[in-house]
Formats: C-alpha cells, sequence, structure tokens
C-alpha cells in the first residue's frame, strides 16, 4: 500500500459489499473474484468448506456466511476492497455496519427464486445510507431460471428502475454466456473466456434490448438525451457515463446476469464495478456539525471502526479511513469516548490472513492492532482536529437465553467472554435477571445465539448450559394521562435537591398500537423550567423506560411532554430534575393504561403443493396471519406474519409435516399488541 497518494488515486478504489438473500451465491460469487484477479490459485467451493471469506470453522460447518470478511484485490488497474457480508437474518447486524463503511455494493439475486425476504432486508438498509447498487442476477444455469420474472421482482419488491445490460445466452438449452448490450458483444466460455460477435439468432431480441435501454438512459440523462435526439441512438461510451451518473444518483440500477459456480458473467460484473459504482470521491463528504471531511489525503484524519475481532494473537479494530492518513505509531483521538490511543501496526486484511504496511489514507479499509478500548462505531480522528462520524445504528434483539456455566469456578471467565462478544457484535445484550440472578443473553435470533453459545464452547473453552429462548417484549401505552404533576423535593443536610414538573403522557401512533420509539418535548414558556433543566427531565424519562410496570418490560411507543414546572432557587439542579423526569414518568406510567407488546416476524415457507394444507393449519396454530402466496413449478410460496413467540421449533415441525421438503425464512416485522 502507498504511502503517498494524491487525492486522483482514489478514482481507481471500489469499496464495495456483497448482499444477498442467504443461499443467493455471495460467497461463490466473492470467491470467484479473488480466482480471476490472481489473490487465489484455486477455487473455493462453499460445500467443499475451502473459501477465502468463510474461514470460521462454523461457517464451514453450517455452509453459510456468519461473519463479514473483508478482502482486497485489482482488476484492470482498479483497486477493489470486497466484504462478503452474511445473508441471514439473525446476522443483520453485520450487514448494518458493513454498509455503513462502503461506497457500493452488488446485490446478488437467485435466478429462479427473484427477490427474497432477506434481499428485501439488506436492500432497505443500503437505501438508508444511500449505497449505490448494481444487481448480479446468479445461477442462471439452474432449471426454472427466468431473468424477465427475476428482474420484475425486483422493480415491484425494491421499487427500483432496473435497467438490463446484459442478456443471457443459451446453447442446446444450457446456459452458456451473455450479451453486452453497452458494448454489443457476446462474453462466454469456451476454452476460458472469450469475447466474440453477437449470435445470429439473438439479433433481433438484441436490438430490441440495447433500443429499450438506450430511451431509458436519454430519459433521465441529459448528455444521452441530447446524443440520442441528434443521432437516434448511443454511442458505447455515452451509454455507459450515463449509466454511471445513473447509478450514483440513485435512479437506476444496471442488471447484470451469470451463473458464479460455472465462473459465467465475473469477468463482465468486474468491469461493471468499475465501470459503474462510486469511488470515495464520488461519496459525498462525511462529518457533523463539529466538522466535515472530504475524501482527501491532504484533511486531518477522521476514520470509522465498524468491526472489533479478537483473535488469538490480539484485538483488531476495523476501520475505514475517510480522510488523512494513518501512519503506524501515530496516536489518534476516540472522538466517542475522548481517549486518545495508539496505533501498533496496520494490517491490510484478506479475510483471516493479514499483511502489515506503514500506512493507511482515505479510501482505505484496514485493521488496527494497538487500540484497547475503541468500540464499534467509534470515530477516530486527529487529536487537533476531532470531528464526530454517525456510528452505524444497532439492531435491537428480539430473543433471549439464559447462560450458565457447570462448574462455579468458571463464573468470571464467563462474565469476561460475554462482554468481550458484545462488544465484539453491539446487537448482543448481557444482562442478569434482578429475580433469578441468571445471566440473560440476547441477539437476533436463535441461530444468532447458538453460534454465540458454541463460540463460548468451541473458544472460549466454558462448558455452558442453555435454558429456552425467550422472546424480548416490551410494554407501551394504549391510554396515557394528562397534566400528571410530579414535586421531587429532598433535604438531607446541605444543599437538597427540588424539581417539580407538570407532563402529559401519550401513546406514540394514535393509529399504530405497535408503534416503537420514544419522543420528548417541551411546551414550557416564559423559562420555568431552563433549557438544561428540561435535557436532564428527558434524560431522567429515558432512564424510566428500561423497566415497565406491568412485566418489567423495557417501555417503548411512547410521547412525554413538558408542560410546565418551577424551580427553587437554591436546591434545584439537573440531578434532582432528572430524578424528577425518571421517578415521575415511572409513576404517570402506573397511571396509564399499558399493554404488552410482542415481536412478529414474516415468515416466507416454500413447501410442495401436496403440503399447503398441512403448512396453512399449522401456521393458523401459530396465530400466523397468511399475507400471500405464489406457485411457483411445482411449490407454493406462503407469506406469512406470525409471533417470533411461536416459532421456536418451527424447522423440526416443518420437516415432519413435509417429508423434509419444506423451507422457511424469516425476517423482523416489528411489534404488535399481545394477546
Amino acid at each position: 500500500m502507498r504511502t503517498n497518494v494524491s487525492r486522483q488515486d482514489l478514482a481507481v478504489v471500489r469499496n464495495l459489499g456483497i448482499l444477498a438473500h442467504v443461499d443467493a451465491g455471495k460467497t461463490t460469487v466473492t470467491e470467484r473474484m479473488l480466482f480471476l484477479t490472481g489473490i487465489t490459485h484455486k477455487r473455493g467451493e462453499v460445500h467443499d468448506g475451502t473459501t477465502v471469506t468463510d474461514f470460521d470453522p462454523q461457517e464451514r460447518d453450517r455452509g453459510i456466511t456468519i461473519f463479514a470478511a473483508a478482502v482486497s484485490c485489482e482488476w484492470a488497474g482498479y483497486r477493489f476492497t470486497v466484504i462478503d457480508t452474511p445473508g441471514h437474518v439473525d446476522f443483520s447486524d453485520e450487514v448494518e455496519r458493513s454498509l455503513r463503511v462502503l461506497d457500493g455494493a452488488v446485490a446478488v439475486f437467485d435466478a429462479v427464486a427473484g427477490v427474497e425476504p432477506q434481499s428485501e432486508s439488506v436492500w432497505r438498509r443500503a437505501d438508508r445510507y444511500g449505497v449505490p447498487r448494481i444487481a448480479f442476477v446468479n445461477k442462471m444455469d439452474r432449471a426454472g431460471a427466468d431473468l424477465t420474472a427475476a428482474v420484475a421482482s425486483i422493480r415491484a419488491r425494491l421499487h427500483p428502475v432496473p435497467l438490463l445490460v446484459q442478456l443471457p445466452v443459451f446453447a442446446g438449452g444450457d446456459f452458456a454466456g451473455v450479451v453486452d448490450l453497452v458494448r454489443l458483444r457476446e462474453l462466454g466460455r469456451e476454452n476460458g473466456f472469450a469475447e466474440g460477435p453477437i449470435p445470429a439468432h439473438l439479433a433481433d431480441s438484441v436490438a430490441q434490448a440495447r433500443r429499450e435501454l438506450e430511451e431509458a438512459v436519454a430519459e433521465r440523462s441529459s448528455a444521452a438525451l441530447e446524443e440520442f435526439v441528434e443521432h437516434s441512438a448511443l454511442s458505447a461510451d455515452t451509454l455507459t457515463a450515463a449509466l454511471r451518473e445513473l447509478t450514483l444518483s440513485g435512479e437506476v440500477v444496471p442488471v447484470l446476469c451469470g451463473a458464479a459456480y460455472r465462473d459465467i458473467g465475473i469477468e463482465p460484473l468486474l468491469d461493471a464495478v468499475a465501470a459503474y459504482l462510486p469511488s470515495p470521491l464520488d461519496r459525498p463528504a462525511v462529518g457533523s456539525a463539529d466538522g466535515v471531511r472530504a475524501a482527501d489525503p491532504a484533511e486531518p484524519l477522521a476514520a470509522l471502526a465498524f468491526k472489533v475481532h479478537a483473535t488469538s494473537t490480539g484485538r483488531l479494530t476495523f476501520v475505514r479511513v475517510y480522510s488523512g492518513v494513518l501512519r503506524k505509531g501515530d496516536t489518534m483521538l476516540d472522538a466517542s469516548a475522548g481517549r486518545r490511543e495508539r496505533v501498533a501496526r496496520i494490517l491490510r486484511v484478506q479475510a483471516d490472513r493479514h499483511a502489515e504496511v506503514e500506512s493507511a489514507q482515505a479510501g482505505d479499509i484496514v485493521a488496527l492492532v494497538g487500540p484497547k478500548a475503541v468500540r464499534v462505531g467509534a470515530t477516530l480522528c486527529a487529536p487537533d482536529a476531532p470531528v464526530l462520524l454517525e456510528p452505524p445504528a444497532p439492531t435491537e434483539p428480539v430473543v433471549s437465553v439464559a447462560v450458565e456455566v457447570k462448574s462455579g469456578a468458571d463464573l468470571e471467565k464467563l462474565a469476561v467472554a460475554l462482554a468481550r462478544l458484545a462488544e465484539e457484535d453491539p446487537s448482543l445484550t448481557v444482562r442478569t435477571d434482578p429475580e433469578t440472578g441468571q445471566t440473560l443473553l440476547a441477539g437476533l435470533g436463535e441461530l444468532h445465539l447458538e453460534v454465540v453459545v458454541e463460540k463460548l464452547r468451541r473458544d472460549r473453552g466454558l462448558a455452558v448450559t442453555v435454558g429456552r429462548p425467550q422472546v424480548a417484549y416490551r410494554e407501551t401505552v394504549v391510554r396515557g394521562v394528562r397534566g400528571f404533576t410530579y414535586r421531587h423535593a429532598k433535604q438531607d443536610g446541605g444543599s437538597g435537591q427540588w424539581a417539580h414538573i407538570v407532563f402529559d403522557v401519550r401513546p406514540l401512533s394514535e393509529s399504530e398500537p405497535g408503534a416503537t420509539g420514544f419522543e420528548f418535548e417541551s411546551t414550557v414558556v416564559g423559562g420555568r423550567v431552563p433549557a438544561e433543566f428540561v435535557r436532564a427531565v428527558e434524560a431522567g424519562c429515558r432512564d424510566a423506560l428500561a423497566e415497565g410496570s406491568l412485566a418489567g418490560h423495557p417501555v417503548t411507543g411512547v410521547r412525554v411532554t413538558l408542560t410546565d414546572g418551577a424551580t427553587h432557587s437554591k436546591d434545584s439542579s439537573e440531578l434532582a430534575f432528572r430524578t424528577a423526569g425518571r421517578l415521575g414518568l415511572r409513576e404517570a406510567l402506573r397511571a396509564s393504561a399499558m399493554a404488552v407488546l410482542e415481536p412478529l416476524a414474516e415468515l416466507t415457507v416454500t413447501v410442495p403443493e401436496d403440503g399447503v394444507g398441512a403448512v396453512l393449519g399449522d401456521l393458523a396454530a401459530r396465530r400466523g396471519r397468511v399475507t400471500g402466496s405464489v406457485s411457483r413449478t411445482g411449490t407454493v410460496v406462503v407469506t406469512a406474519t406470525v409471533p417470533l413467540a411461536e416459532l421456536f421449533g418451527y424447522a423440526t415441525r416443518l420437516r415432519s409435516r413435509t417429508q423434509g421438503r419444506g423451507t422457511f425464512t424469516t425476517r423482523p416485522l416489528g411489534y404488535a399488541l399481545a394477546p
């Protein structure tokens, strides 16, 4: 890695993620990229456990991606950093943290299944961070593959403007390659990667598809429209430039196709990443009111920690450098914690292998050795030019289990191990049940918790037992109180505490009883409660939300409005008003009509036609509400909304009712009133 990099050198950098539903072929796509760019000399296969990015023993045992892994490669003069992300919903927080630091993404879709539930979930997350994407419809060699239907599902379920830039080529009924609609050539595999003329039998369909592509681009690009009006056609260079512009703005999504397992379509995909996805220069500057940083090595340092990983040799902190240069031995400021950290080593990462480098600069994704207390989401910056970057939002846990060690001598080891795991994965929370004294581990699903428990056993050598999973219930206000008055007065010698507040408590949304979140506002006039005391009341109210009045579950879906209050000339303080907010809201919640919320999941079941009746009956018994069904060659895809508490053990029940032929996926849907 070079140490003297100019801003223009960043134009050839591509930081991208591979996103998709589980089993759509993300890891195979990544492995083929590494093979074709010369990073590996043998194709890694998921089913053989020989992949570079799925290097963890649990990933190889289960055949799925669990942890996001970064790899670097070069293609046609461009420098790629590729992050292979998990596809299972239980590991969506890994995807969230990766998307926060990526410039672009390749969304991989199954040519038979089209858009699947987790595809939709990761797409929405990419929307939230404004990450430009290209789509790759994989598995075109499978029976039932339908590019037109896959593109239609992308348009219908994800709502982008998908533009086909390739058409599939079939020879003897087998998928053999693709036609590039931009450069008008066939790209196939015959004795290696080959480029050739368009087959005669495809000439008409290619001409029509090219015309549709030109018209769609000309409608949205002024430069392309000018050329189209003058010449009634677009040159390949104009079309490429316009597609890049429209992809970066998010107006369109170029769609490519291929079969990664058979090495078809990967070279054109690499070319498309270079042509259409953004460099760090194409992304907006980062920062906040404290300061803004552009992608420039000459700017002061600004980096975001998006992953922490404890290895046998030490703690690795993965960072995306947005501006400036970071050198080995530098001291940087953890702006989130107000603490200084020293960089002992900088590592360029190839999944589980690392190469030490002297420096990292704007646009780089690297791992640091040395920082001892940096947490996920922390901003690392130059001590003399502090800045704060937006951290990735952690996903709220929905399932918990009780974890116990068999030997009392291992209690301290368990506490240390769980604390480190929670550092690595912010979607994990650990707490102690005040009634039973049990250690409760909460995460995003059964599989998520299974993986964590297996890490305790395999990596930490702890003999642990696990209780039955429990869902994370919440409490909410159904009918609130108005004009609730609370006065806090305490005198124990010296300065006392005195605060008087009047406030309203209402549901966050009258029309949506399952709405989550908390809003606080103040309508106090005349300075009766100073601004710093208003902020203290809000902090106290947030403290009170940790435990509800019905069953001790956290409270959500509440709006508090501070309407009036009074202060004491000597004894009022921020502490007094924070205490008043906490104790006052607790009393107000006891006076309100409260209800319990339970988490819901969208369940998508793929089942043979003769098993639909049994599946529907079982869903009804689980309080499921069927929202749709689609027939596909010999199978039916049923979508239903089901309380998460009713889905424990569903995999075993589905297998028994469908003779092992049924499959299902889930994704979180939020909360609803529990019966």
